[in-house]
């Protein structure tokens, strides 16, 4: 038997390709399938079956495309009949203690729930090698340190969902010995559960011992403990259960690969006809380049999430999935990359890149807008300034006008927005700050005041230029990036609370 490791990066999504004697089976596999099919190819395997842990909230699945791609069988949880989401498209109904044969490779499946009702894990037993069982992929359900999120189908059922994931820890896998191996499907930095450990793999005797959740042996505690550790929920992942339930478009090929013109990207970024079945939106672009770059000029309108890692992540947060997308940036941007990672999310309607990227832009005379950067040092002078001042009536503060600059009204004081996420507000901020983690800001920009320059700061500045980018898509005329974030702002020794 072996078993080979795929990750996703930014999802920190884990799927994997179990394989002996010329047949493989790939588990939990991303939508670009390319990297199983060359795999496959390279090492002279013929992927025969496709399985699937549960159905995904946080990234497409690559199942149907896989399958599509090599003919191979798509062995699916029988346990989603009833369910809020259910599997819409022809497959094999793996069940509870029905074994897969692939060489000399058992592979037996267990129905594990909590995560979500039809949840899944695979024991793996090499036969070549004995009896025993070797290892376990357990998706969602068991992480290294940590359990999956019950709360992915909504208030109602996440109660009862906790309590299966007790039974599926205490009762499903307690005869399995402690030697067995465990490969879940997400590592640190997934939301699909919190507190996971940075290792990507662990043994069930090591996780008896360290995991938290073997320790709570009282259900209720065991309840009470997991319920109040769910991170943020991402509104995309409802969407994501949707696609992935229905069953995500097969591509064959990676959309997005057009070099488009200046003049073919403004009139993709007009609204379309007002035709209600096609509705009103044109294309929204995304901005591959740096918060600095995009804040020297931009093109009205476009998102500012920089190439890398996150973009996925960010783009399923608060890009809409509905429109078409264009992607700008430079000459050595890493545009198929981008398109990776956008497919990755189930954002497959790219049309292509701007040929050239602002320059050409810039050279053809479009329109571009600017986003003000503002360093940590300036920021503290402004709240400075402000603090006196507030305590005077506005038609009587001295020098107003010249406070003014690009931030907007002078007799506002700064009104300072840290977009990063509950654990870091906690672990300090700036005192008077207004705490919206970014995803949730597209749904609440209405909480934040127009006629107030918006001093938006994250950690280092790349999530604030995102969340700069939403507001002023949302009508925001006065907001200022802050360049290097609460780091720099540590750095330079400035009070937190």
């Amino acid at each position: 038997m072996k078993l080979e490791r795929f990750e996703a990066p930014g999802l920190a999504h884990y799927s994997y390709m179990v394989s002996s004697q010329g047949v493989a089976a790939v588990v939990d596999p991303m939508r670009d399938v390319d990297t199983y099919v060359d795999y496959a190819a390279a090492h002279s395997l013929k992927i025969t079956h496709v399985l699937e842990t549960h159905i995904h909230a946080d990234y497409a699945s690559g199942a149907r495309e896989l399958a599509a791609r090599t003919g191979a069988e798509m062995w699916l949880s029988a346990y989603d009949t009833g369910e809020d989401f259910e599997y819409a498209f022809p497959h094999h109904e793996f069940r509870d203690g029905e074994e897969l044969r692939l060489g000399d490779v058992k592979i037996t499946a267990l129905h594990t729930p909590g995560h979500t009702p039809e949840h899944l894990s695979f024991l793996l037993h090499d036969l070549a090698r004995g009896p025993e069982p070797r290892a376990l992929l357990s998706g969602d359900f068991l992480f290294v340190g940590s359990l999956g999120r019950p709360d992915l189908l909504g208030e109602a059922a996440k109660r009862k969902l906790a309590e299966q994931l007790y039974d599926s820890l205490y009762t499903r896998i307690a005869g399995l010995p402690d030697s067995v191996e465990v490969y879940p499907a997400h590592g640190a930095g997934s939301m699909c559960g919190a507190g996971m450990g940075d290792r990507p793999q662990s043994t069930l005797g090591h996780e008896r011992r360290a995991n938290i959740y073997f320790g709570l042996r009282d259900r209720a505690k065991f309840v009470a403990h997991i319920l109040a550790s769910v991170p943020p929920f991402p509104d995309y992942y409802r969407r994501l259960k949707r696609v992935n339930s229905a069953g995500p478009r097969i591509l064959e090929a990676l959309p997005g690969g057009a070099a488009l013109s200046a003049q073919e990207v403004a009139q993709a970024l007009l609204p379309a006809p007002s035709v209600p079945s096609a509705g009103a939106a044109g294309a929204v672009g995304i901005d591959l380049r740096r918060p600095e770059a995009f804040g020297a000029g931009h093109i009205p309108g476009a998102f500012s999430i920089g190439a890398g890692p996150m973009l996925p992540v960010w783009a399923a947060w608060v890009v809409p999935y509905d429109q078409p997308i264009v992607l700008i940036g430079e000459e050595n941007t890493p545009y198929e990359d981008a398109r990776l990672a956008l497919i990755r999310v189930g954002l497959d309607d790219v049309r292509g890149r701007l040929h050239g990227g602002m320059n050409a832009w810039a050279a053809a005379g479009y329109e571009q807008a600017q986003l003000p950067q503002i360093s940590v040092d300036d920021l503290q002078t402004r709240l400075q300034v402000a603090q006196p001042l507030l305590a005077v009536p506005a038609s009587t503060r001295p020098g107003a006008a010249a406070m003014s600059g690009s931030a907007g009204p002078a007799e506002s004081a700064p009104f300072v927005l840290d977009v990063r996420a509950v654990a870091e507000w906690n672990s300090g901020h700036i005192a008077g700050a207004r705490h919206i983690m970014g995803g949730d800001l597209p749904a609440r920009v209405n909480e934040l005041p127009k006629d107030q320059p918006i001093h938006v700061i994250c950690a280092s500045g790349y999530r604030s230029s995102i969340a700069s980018s939403v507001l002023r898509r949302a009508g925001f005329p006065h907001v200022l990036n802050t360049t290097g974030g609460m780091n720099a702002w540590r750095n330079r020794g400035l009070p937190t609370t």
